[in-house]
């Protein structure tokens, strides 16, 4: 993984000592609430509901064992004893005093982490694919130009005031695990005519109140141009962008507004008046800078193992439950005798994407002891152990097991994306995470649950979008009315390469009739296969009809 040269630690150093003064003049009067607000977004601090939230960074998901034990220790130190990962693949706490917060950053700092703009009108955390570098059907590792985009976003100086916050995805294979047609700009690497590899630019894709599929602007951009070309993008969005309503400020408005085919021709015109001003090529990228970043994510010492593990095949055949758990949790990894290793934050009952201190730090130790000491952080808000052999799943899914963290339901009715809600977020309409865990609750059978198969279900606490609401197979929105909580349901999103934005199918629901609704959608979805479809397919062969009908036969 990207190890800090001597630039990036002075910066994030250079950065605690700016916000430890500025801290320090909030608490002692000198900087009024207004005064402060911009400083500490630009360092990942909200004020929510009830404490503030600390935003911490991890860029393209990905972490160390040791940047796991300081997230671990912060937990356990400055907050309650938890973090809650996030669908930016970035950690949130929840309760930090204001005045511990420059601790937090130093402590941070020392093990190559940050919270720098991970709030504001600024480039967020670049995802990607969890998978990046192992999947199998991967055409080439995005973490390298995900980390390419990072040094050249962050801070930069002619884009530090942005009509509003910014968000790119990157994803190395032909099947989307980021999202990226959802994003401002997404990013998906393609071969061109003569087999070289570039890049298929989206943007102008979002969810929040607006919600939009990004279209493509460019088939395929050579990988040199990069840089050159998000720049063109970015003066484009940050010359017209709105700044004058903050509903209409993102890119996806101005691209909505102006057209996809007119907002091509201004990029394609500023990229080229960029490659004319900006000479000897100074923004196309250096092959040996690709190559210096490139072997910061050199494959680990991988043993030279067959594809057929005969003594993992005879776990399954021996042990039902772990049978249940490989076919859920693994995804196939390009390297034999290996497999991706999926860890649930989603138990029956529990509060998605939420681990304890204790779990992070049993993670650390099983990252170490089976996958070369690197975790994953999805955008599905669960835990990767990307490297693992399969000589060594059984022992790994015992010890997973026993700290909570082996539940088998990926893709399933209770791997449910769900935003803090009202029970933390000042923005929100309504409370998300009880939703959650009464659906999981309501499909806390296993065996139910495989036979529904894979299901999507997101939830928002408001119509900011942060659970993902829109592209759920089921989307769940909360709203208030006249001080009560009700729930509008959705119906056929999706995030994937077939990326939709579900469509509302009718009145919300009450917080106590909201979950009886979603087990309506799903007994209706099992009498309506076939042939083993997934709800997805039987949503887009049927439409919404027969759910509304269903959902509303008693009006």
């Amino acid at each position: 993984m990207y190890r800090y040269d001597e630039y990036d630690q002075t910066l994030v150093d250079e950065r605690v000592r700016q916000f430890r003064g500025q801290v320090a003049r909030r608490l002692a009067g000198e900087l009024t609430e207004d005064e402060f607000k911009p400083l500490r977004l630009m360092n990942g601090l909200y004020l929510q509901l009830h404490a503030y939230m600390l935003r911490v960074a991890i860029p393209y998901g990905l972490l160390s064992a040791v940047q796991m034990r300081k997230l671990a220790h912060i937990a356990r130190r400055y907050d309650r004893g938890y973090g809650h990962f996030t669908t930016r693949q970035n950690i949130q706490y929840n309760w930090p005093r204001l005045e511990d917060t420059p601790d937090i950053l130093a402590e941070l700092a020392r093990v190559e982490m940050h919270a720098i703009q991970t709030s504001g009108n600024s480039f967020r955390n670049t995802t990607t694919d969890q998978y990046a570098g192992v999947a199998a059907d991967e055409i080439e590792d995005p973490r390298v130009y995900c980390e390419i985009i990072r040094q050249w976003s962050t801070l930069h100086p002619e884009f530090s005031f942005l009509p509003r916050k910014f968000k790119i995805a990157v994803t190395g294979a032909p099947n989307d695990r980021a999202a990226v047609r959802l994003h401002d700009i997404g990013l998906i690497m393609r071969r061109g005519d003569a087999g070289e590899t570039g890049f298929e630019v989206i943007v102008g894709g979002g969810q929040g109140r607006t919600p939009f599929v990004g279209p493509t602007i460019r088939e395929f951009l050579p990988k040199k141009h990069l840089l050159s070309y998000l720049e063109a993008i970015m003066r484009v969005y940050n010359q017209l962008g709105r700044r004058d309503n903050l509903f209409k400020a993102r890119i996806k408005i101005l691209v909505h507004e102006v057209g996809a085919e007119k907002f091509t021709a201004m990029v394609e015109e500023e990229w080229q008046n960029i490659k004319r001003d900006i000479k000897d090529g100074a923004l196309d990228l250096p092959a040996e800078e690709v190559e210096r970043i490139r072997a910061h994510f050199a494959p680990p010492p991988y043993e030279t193992l067959a594809a057929a593990q005969p003594a993992f095949e005879e776990k399954k055949r021996a042990d039902g439950a772990f049978a249940t758990w490989a076919d859920t949790n693994l995804a196939a990894h390009k390297v034999p005798g290996y497999a991706i290793v999926n860890l649930s934050l989603k138990p029956v009952g529990g509060i998605p994407g939420d681990a304890t201190a204790d779990q992070m730090d049993a993670v650390a130790d099983l990252a170490e002891h089976y996958s070369f000491g690197e975790i994953r952080v999805t955008h599905e808000q669960n835990l990767v152990l990307a490297d693992v052999r399969r000589t060594d799943l059984h022992a790994l899914w015992r010890k997973l097991r026993d700290i909570g963290l082996a539940t088998p339901n990926l893709g399933l009715v209770s791997d449910i994306i769900a935003c803090p809600g009202l029970d933390y977020c000042g923005l929100a309409n309504a409370r998300s995470i009880p939703v959650a865990q009464r659906i999981g609750n309501r499909f806390a059978d296993l065996k139910r649950q495989h036979d529904i198969g894979e299901l999507k279900i997101k939830i928002s606490g408001c119509i900011n979008a942060c659970g993902h609401h829109h592209v759920g197979h089921i989307g769940i929105l909360g709203l208030e009315r006249k001080g009560e909580e009700y729930y509008q349901i959705t119906l056929g999103g999706s995030a994937d390469q077939d990326a939709a934005i579900g469509k509302i199918v009718g009145p919300a629901f009450s917080s106590e009739d909201v979950v009886d609704a979603v087990e309506t959608v799903v007994n209706t979805y099992v009498e309506l296969r076939q042939n083993g479809e997934r709800f997805i397919d039987t949503y887009r062969r049927v439409g919404k009809e027969p759910f509304k009908e269903r959902l509303y036969a008693a009006d």
